[in-house]
């Protein structure tokens, strides 16, 4: 920062020249520039500093709004209430060089020379007003804490009506501050690490010993809100309302046309004398919420690839498979994409054409966007508890087969909608009223009539008593889609350059990664559900539930 203004300069002199005439008239080059006897720090088109140089009995603090501009600069530079207290002080001792002294200047100095000058831009009008011995202005912010000027030091104070109380005077009688100003905050900030990151009531009770902010109450719960290392430690991961439900659940479609797919497990087996891994693969029809389970040896994509060749032989083509963004899953897409391109062209063509299957991965550790199949895992899992007490615990291959068999077959006969008292209430839908038929269905493309159950044709009973599951299905099931259960309000989205923590479910908190958003993924409505951040390693995508908002771009 200058310290003076160009032509207030003496070096000006030997590196440009001067003549010898004109050198003995300039007494800037024998005694320096007359801003130096001066009592301010700085010249007065820069900076106004603490003017108590031990000679004066009354420190004027009034000053203009030009010579207050190099000063306010200072201030608004240092983000910590110690380095801008350190930097006043050098150059305070800077002023008493360049004067001829050396007397030397503590921080305290330096900190009064800056609550000073905060007082003077913020209540000017009070210490105008009482350093003339009048009363401050009933309409003033502070009028309620009777101010006066301390003729020690010169700073504005409360008066209060503690006078008499025995604890210490800068408690009584503590210095006044305004709520916004960048001084106040550093305070609030510095006070508050000094505290190990305590909370407002402590770290406002610490501050009313020295000083007393104007709606402090506010102004600490602000500070401290934006304080990133309590965020670091204490602030929850983000959320955002819930989003609309997706097609593949709403549409009718046939049993399995649209399929989440999970693991679950595992499972201990005895073969001969070895214990063995098994693990369920559950496959969840989003739209009827039939279940249909098989066992894998492995977690691996081989093993996830016979599974899913079990099912389609068994249910059919799905259309659309759901599932979590695990490393089996990816495999086996990269498979099966590899095996297709390695048949003739022609077959490709017919295969995609009649067999093809849409993959759509969550986010990875997004379990929450797989809440369809998840909720049957758990139910799965309690149902195979109550179960495993009948067949015991130690299973061979076949058993296992043979007990999810009857786990599913319970599962799907499970009401999807409120079982009614009255007897002469129809029963509540299931899954079984769609899979029992033994015909393969598909969604009615013309009415079908109640006549047709006692016809002959056994085609069109069957086609009716889907007709009818289906119209059950959107006047008693889909209602009860309709309310949110939780993430009811819209938050603020992520945009790019947000700095956030991502959230890990097996580090402890204070080793979680920092990273900053470069991307952001938006569902229809523009909502941001997922974001790829940038972290000191990786580049990853994660859904917002797994990040914690640290800094705002």
């Amino acid at each position: 920062m200058e310290i003076c203004k160009l032509n207030d300069n003496p070096a000006d002199v030997a590196s440009r020249g001067i003549s010898v005439h004109q050198l003995l008239q300039y007494d800037e080059w024998f005694h320096g520039p007359s801003f130096i006897a001066s009592d301010c720090l700085f010249s007065q088109e820069y900076v106004y500093a603490d003017c108590d140089d031990g000679e004066s009995e009354h420190v004027s603090a009034v000053t203009t709004s030009e010579e207050c501009h190099g000063f306010t600069r200072l201030i608004e530079y240092y983000s910590s209430w110690s380095r801008l207290q350190k930097a006043v002080s050098i150059f305070q001792q800077l002023k008493a060089i360049l004067r001829g002294k050396r007397k030397g200047y503590a921080t305290t100095d330096a900190e009064r020379a800056i609550i000073m000058y905060v007082q003077q831009k913020a209540f000017g009008d009070e210490v105008k007003a009482l350093s003339r011995e009048l009363s401050v202005s009933k309409s003033s912010p502070i009028y309620k804490f009777d101010p006066f000027l301390d003729s020690e030091d010169g700073l504005l104070k409360v008066g209060g009506t503690i006078r008499k109380s025995d604890i210490p005077q800068s408690a009584r009688h503590p210095m006044l501050l305004p709520k916004k100003h960048h001084v106040t905050t550093l305070l609030i900030q510095h006070e508050h690490e000094l505290l190990a990151h305590s909370g407002r009531n402590h770290v406002l009770s610490n501050l009313r010993q020295k000083c007393w902010i104007i709606n402090a109450n506010a102004t600490v719960r602000s500070v401290l809100f934006h304080c990133v290392t309590c965020r670091k430690l204490k602030e929850p991961a983000l959320s955002q309302k819930m989003a609309d439900l997706p097609a593949d659940r709403l549409e009718p479609s046939p049993p399995f046309s649209n399929v989440g797919i999970d693991f679950f497990g595992p499972y201990y087996i005895k073969e001969g004398r070895k214990e063995l891994k098994r693990y369920g693969v559950i496959f969840t029809c989003l739209v009827s919420r039939s279940v249909h389970i098989e066992t894998a040896n492995t977690l691996q994509s081989d093993s996830f690839i016979n599974a899913l060749r079990r099912f389609v032989s068994r249910r059919g083509h799905p259309k659309v498979i759901r599932c979590d963004n695990g490393t089996n899953f990816h495999g086996a897409e990269k498979e099966l994409k590899a095996a297709l391109g390695e048949m003739e062209e022609k077959k490709i063509e017919t295969y995609l054409l009649h067999h093809h299957i849409e993959w759509k991965f969550n986010p990875p550790a997004a379990s929450h966007m797989g809440g369809c199949w998840e909720r049957q895992i758990r139910t799965v899992r309690k149902v195979l508890s109550a179960l495993l007490k009948e067949f015991g615990e130690r299973l061979n291959d076949e058993s296992l087969r043979t007990l999810l068999c009857e786990v599913e077959s319970i599962i799907n006969s499970r009401p999807l909608t409120t079982v009614s008292d009255s007897v002469d209430d129809l029963e509540p839908l299931t899954p079984n009223h769609l899979l029992i038929p033994k015909s393969y269905v598909v969604p009615p493309l013309v009415c079908f009539k109640k006549d047709d159950v006692y016809m002959r044709r056994r085609w069109r009973c069957v086609q009716y008593l889907t007709n009818l599951f289906w119209s059950r299905f959107r006047k008693e099931y889909l209602s009860t889609l309709q309310t949110r259960q939780k993430w009811n309000e819209p938050r603020r989205n992520l945009i790019v350059g947000d700095v956030v923590l991502v959230k890990s479910d097996i580090e402890p908190r204070n080793r979680w990664p920092m990273g900053r958003v470069i991307e952001v993924h938006p569902d229809d409505k523009g909502t941001i559900r997922s974001a790829k951040i940038k972290t000191l390693s990786s580049v990853i995508v994660c859904p917002i539930q797994k990040l914690v908002l640290l800094v705002k771009g």
